[in-house]
């Protein structure tokens, strides 16, 4: 079980296996709509944090993708940024 430097740490890694999990379910699985407000309420939630939250959210993914070895999770969290409102506009 890997040990994580912070808590902020730890739920950015849950954070991102759970919309990893949502945006990847199969209709079957998960209701489409369902799935849509999970997601535009995390966008929603990220774009509402001070710039300082977000650029250290920025950085957190950033350091999180550097590590990560699963290229297809590398790529989730090197778009989520963009993905979820991260960037100012």
């Amino acid at each position: 079980m890997p040990v994580y430097p912070s808590l902020t740490h730890a739920l950015a890694e849950a954070l991102v296996d759970v919309l990893r999990f949502v945006e990847d379910s199969e209709e079957e699985s998960m209701d489409t709509d369902d799935a849509v407000k999970v997601l535009e309420g995390v966008a929603q939630l990220v774009g509402e944090l001070s710039a300082e939250q977000r650029g250290e959210l920025g950085d957190l993914l950033g350091a999180m993708a550097e590590a990560e070895v699963d290229p297809v999770r590398r790529e989730f969290l090197e778009e989520f940024p963009e993905g979820f409102g991260l960037l100012d506009d």
